[in-house]
């Protein structure tokens, strides 16, 4: 009997904020007859991401053929995540109903614990990775943002640039308002980041053509002692010019080249490496005035080194609770949120309660309940 296929695995990266559950929300409304399985990886104790992409696929014929499963704390595929492997087998024993596993780490971890994992024995025979996409969010990229200075930045540019070392494509996301020269200076700094870097790829309104994104088969394995061993191909260095052609950066303009390397390595939890990342929750009973809550959460970020914000909260503007956004001090409180937002918000969000996750490196949990609490006239905790 010729034995089944292995299932390939898509890994989406990239740094807090960059939208990687927008992109692959997109994807999963894009799957044409894809049968998905998602595994969604959050730093913190609260699963805003995964109910959102479950709000997705709640809906019609995803509802069957889209399963999502969470993980929370950053732990995905980590030494100390016991929860991986087990959650892979089953989907492998479900290998007629899962067409391809896309897997969202955590904008904290590193893609290399799922890839190692993938080449392990107990997976390898049933798993495939297809490609790892590193999301970036552009106008941080443009501001420096992920340059060397204070030792906040620091942390975030060694792991920024750690997440985009180990990716095949880089998806340069929000660039609705960037100009042809903006983009190009963009690519010109990934590259200057990650010469490996394989493809670059444009994700205009936060969406990727299914095709740039699935079934890429950029790893192309062969059998060694029961282990996964990649090829080699010497990529362009940092010197090399940039672009001039943007049409190249669709992706199939690199079609043929063989495999990177990764020189994967066994390795800590981030937490161990850096523990100076942290996450804490604080929540209120009270309804918000929207426009206070968005300049508190903004303030909080200046204030303290706050560089992901995102929750459900009530507002005194609406009766259903509104998905917070806030990358660095931008912010967006949508109260003319999606039904589906909204359903997912509804499961997530007590009747009268208001809940935000905040991470950051070394952020100071009681001073930003203060600052909430003081600017919005409401009592954070």
């Amino acid at each position: 009997m010729t034995p089944a296929q292995p299932i390939p695995v898509t890994i989406v990266t990239g740094f807090l904020g960059a939208g990687k559950t927008t992109l692959l929300r997109s994807l999963v409304q894009r799957r044409q007859t894809r049968r998905l399985a998602l595994l969604i990886n959050e730093f913190g104790e609260v699963t805003i991401d995964g109910d959102l992409m479950r709000a997705v696929s709640n809906s019609g014929d995803d509802a069957e053929h889209v399963r999502i499963h969470d993980f929370s704390y950053g732990l995905i595929a980590y030494g100390d995540d016991e929860r991986f492997v087990p959650t892979m087998l089953a989907l492998a024993a479900r290998r007629a109903q899962v067409d391809h596993v896309l897997i969202e780490t955590s904008g904290l971890a590193l893609p290399t614990a799922v890839m190692e994992s993938l080449q392990t024995p107990e997976l390898a025979a049933h798993f495939i990775l297809d490609a790892t996409l590193a999301v970036v969010d552009t106008p941080l990229l443009l501001d420096d943002r992920f340059a060397q200075g204070s030792s906040t930045d620091n942390a975030v540019a060694d792991m920024f640039g750690r997440q985009l070392e180990y990716a095949d494509v880089v998806v340069l996301n929000k660039i609705d308002d960037l100009s042809e020269g903006q983009l190009l200076d963009a690519e010109q700094r990934v590259r200057a980041c990650a010469p490996n870097v394989r493809f670059l790829e444009l994700a205009y309104k936060a969406q990727l053509d299914i095709r740039l994104a699935l079934g890429l088969r950029l790893h192309q394995p062969t059998l060694q002692a029961h282990q996964h061993t990649y090829t080699h191909v010497r990529m362009p260095g940092v010197d090399a010019s940039v672009l001039a052609d943007q049409g190249r950066l669709n992706g199939h303009a690199h079609s043929g080249l063989g495999a990177h390397s990764h020189g994967l390595a066994t390795h800590k939890h981030f937490h161990e490496q850096d523990p100076g990342w942290l996450s804490f929750t604080l929540r209120s009973q009270s309804p918000q005035p929207a426009d206070k809550l968005k300049q508190a959460i903004a303030e909080a970020a200046k204030s303290e080194p706050i560089l992901r914000t995102k929750g459900f909260v009530r507002t005194l503007e609406g009766k259903r609770p509104q998905l917070v956004q806030g990358v660095r001090t931008r912010v967006t409180i949508n109260l003319d949120a999606a039904d589906a937002a909204n359903a997912a918000a509804n499961e997530a969000v007590e009747t009268d309660k208001s809940e935000l996750v905040f991470i950051g490196y070394h952020p100071s949990r009681s001073k930003v309940a203060a600052l909430l609490s003081e600017l919005t006239g409401t009592n954070w905790k």
